[in-house]
């Protein structure tokens, strides 16, 4: 089976969920065929995130996102945007007085409130969702939030007012809280108790972001659906936003595989059922399952965590071909 023939994703799932993909300015040419046929949902992969963006206070840089805007529309696809609120990649002035000491929370949230006014406000109508706040919470310890320069400012209460700044910035957008390790146990339950708290606040929170960096043999499916279900009790909308399935443990550092052979992708072809037979149980929680990437020619897993290793983590190969993890979803639904 070669990329022109079986079903197109986006209407394998049609009944279930929208099927995304995360593009730059690199892929949507040189995946662009790829993405059009079988996706109809994008996710900028860096350049909506604050340092991309807004470098200094008094320049925005909106070329790259723009183009990958222009390409969600002229494709007919629906665009999340990512994200506004993170602890990485975010400009050193946005914390920092003139003399590089930290400044206040409210210079803080005013800063924060003209860029967020600024960046939904242009996309308002192509963005239908935004990643409010990505990976605020604590993987390990009993702390609910990770140390950043948004806490040592803030404290915690900097999520809740990203969340009403945007919600004020476009009152149409759906509002997720995104994260990932989100079926560890520990950190579901963190998740879980901030997203309540976020709801009993009045908070403008539309949906939890599952981030969905797995691997070929973790998470234990019991696990999803374990926090598919605490999430879903919250009664938010759910999308898995950045999926991918790396060959290899986290932990495992070897460097000698040159090409996934016939039973590693055999493998991840058995993995991939049974994660989307999984989501199809849930799909009237689940809105979107978006990849972070289209193809095996380019993925953020190359290099991480180790340096000069190749990884393979998607449906399509190198070349844009099907491999038998895109055979498998093909026959498990249309079976």
């Amino acid at each position: 089976m070669n990329a022109s023939e079986g079903p197109a994703l986006k209407e394998l799932f049609q009944d279930d969920f929208w099927i995304g993909a995360a593009v730059n300015p690199l892929t949507i040419l040189t995946q662009g065929r790829l993405l059009a046929r079988h996706f109809n949902s994008i996710t900028a992969e860096n350049e909506m995130k604050f340092g991309s963006l807004h470098p200094k206070e008094d320049r925005y840089e909106f070329v790259e996102a723009d183009r990958l805007a222009g390409f969600a529309r002229k494709n007919g696809m629906k665009m999340r945007g990512h994200a506004l609120v993170w602890h990485n990649q975010s400009s050193d002035w946005l914390f920092q007085n003139a003399d590089g000491s930290l400044t206040d929370k409210e210079t803080l949230y005013a800063r924060l409130k003209e860029h967020i006014d600024t960046v939904v406000g242009r996309y308002k109508g192509t963005i239908y969702a935004w990643d409010v706040v990505n990976e605020a919470v604590a993987d390990e310890g009993e702390a609910l939030l990770r140390n950043s320069r948004w806490t040592e400012i803030a404290g915690g209460e900097f999520i809740a007012q990203a969340f009403r700044y945007a919600h004020d910035a476009d009152p149409e957008a759906q509002l997720f809280y995104n994260d990932y390790n989100e079926t560890n146990p520990t950190k579901r339950d963190k998740i879980y108790t901030l997203v309540r708290s976020l709801l009993e606040q009045g908070v403008p929170i539309h949906g939890i972001g599952l981030q969905a960096h797995w691997s070929l043999y973790h998470p234990e499916l019991d696990e999803l659906r374990a926090a598919i279900e605490k999430y879903a009790s919250l009664g938010l909308r759910l999308q898995l936003t950045e999926l991918d399935l790396s060959v290899f443990r986290f932990d495992d550092r070897r460097t000698d595989l040159m090409k996934p052979d016939p039973a590693l992708l055999e493998l991840q072809a058995v993995r991939y059922e049974s994660i989307f037979r999984l989501l199809r149980e849930y799909r009237s929680s689940i809105d979107s399952v978006t990849f972070w990437g289209a193809a095996d020619d380019y993925t953020w897993l190359d290099d991480f965590p180790v340096k000069g290793r190749k990884n393979w983590p998607f449906l399509f190969d190198e070349q844009h071909q099907p491999k038998p993890a895109y055979a498998r979803l093909v026959e498990a639904v249309k079976g």
